[in-house]
């Protein structure tokens, strides 16, 4: 075991957004691996931040969840020091100037964690790859990653009562003709040749938390698909709603973005805004139970994880 007294560093990690609208254009070129976009795409990308109300929560949101976090890993190990860093994929403060901000403060051991349930080498290996390129320079052998998280229990329970909370507040007629929608963030369709557990994962997850939720049957889409002309995952979390509509007579459509954790614009837009707007063009009724955000059994699910992950850090010699 490690001295009680030595600090435990939590990177927590996600994608980020513009702190601020200025800030658009340099955040996707980003994305975009240096390449800008055009003045169109700009303002596609800025008129879907106006329609949120002008800003996406995401960076705030998840410095959040690594405040209650840490106040829950403290509450269950009070001889324990832990101390959290926000690394985002694409803005500020990057994961490579959170690594050199723990070094800096002399965090020899930490638990970096990637705000994404399901493990991909699209995503979560690339945020891996990012913190092992920046810590291996410092002498970090004591840092460790946790890859996935989606089977925690109390992850299934939050979406399981969700689940439950909004079936029981339609009306018997409308609960009968009711489709769960579980999505998730397309991926390019190549990881499906290269052997990545993601859409296994997320397919797994599904079905998780609908035995939890103790539903007979649900559906899974994919959202928010990158505009490239390569084929991304499918189908499409719109598609699925009207296949729905017309095979099934479902007429009121929960979603549950269970890729996602956080309000953001993937959620805000690519559900509230445009999977709203098929569904009233189809004369159906949209819901969309809240978001983990830091709801205390989602935080605690969180905890669950970083905890088994400290085991892995205690076993890793000095």
């Amino acid at each position: 075991m490690h001295p009680q007294n030595e600090t435990t560093g939590l990177l927590v990690m996600a994608y980020g957004t513009p702190h601020t609208l200025q800030d658009l254009r340099a955040y996707y070129t980003h994305i975009r691996h240096g390449r800008e976009p055009s003045e169109a795409l700009q303002e596609q990308l800025q008129n879907r931040y106006f329609a949120i109300g002008g800003g996406s929560p995401l960076n705030r949101i998840t410095a959040e969840q690594a405040a209650q976090l840490t106040a829950d890993l403290s509450r269950r190990f009070p001889a324990q020091d832990f101390r959290s860093y926000i690394g985002f994929k694409h803005t500020a403060p990057f994961i490579e100037e959170a690594v050199a901000r723990m070094h800096a403060d002399g965090i020899h051991k930490g638990v970096a964690l990637v705000m994404a349930p399901h493990y991909s080498a699209f995503s979560v290996r690339a945020y891996r790859e990012r913190v092992t390129r920046a810590a291996a320079p410092l002498g970090w052998p004591r840092l460790v990653t946790v890859d996935a998280w989606y089977r925690q229990p109390k992850f299934i329970g939050y979406w399981a009562r969700c689940i439950s909370v909004a079936l029981q507040a339609l009306q018997p007629d409308d609960r009968r003709h009711a489709a769960v929608i579980f999505s998730a963030h397309s991926l390019p369709a190549r990881i499906l040749v290269e052997s990545d557990p993601y859409v296994q994962q997320v397919t797994e997850s599904a079905q998780l938390i609908a035995a939890a939720a103790g539903l007979d049957t649900y559906a899974i889409g994919w959202q928010s698909a990158g505009r490239t002309p390569d084929p991304w995952i499918g189908p499409d979390v719109r598609e699925v709603t009207r296949n729905l509509w017309n095979t099934r007579q479902q007429r009121t459509f929960i979603y549950c973005p269970i890729g996602f954790v956080a309000d953001h614009l993937e959620v805000l837009y690519d559900n509230d805004v445009e999977c709203r707007a098929v569904v009233e063009e189809l004369g159906g009724a949209y819901v969309r139970p809240p978001m983990p955000n830091i709801h205390p059994l989602f935080i605690a699910a969180l905890a669950d994880a970083v905890a088994e992950a400290l085991d892995r850090v205690a076993s890793v010699p000095a």
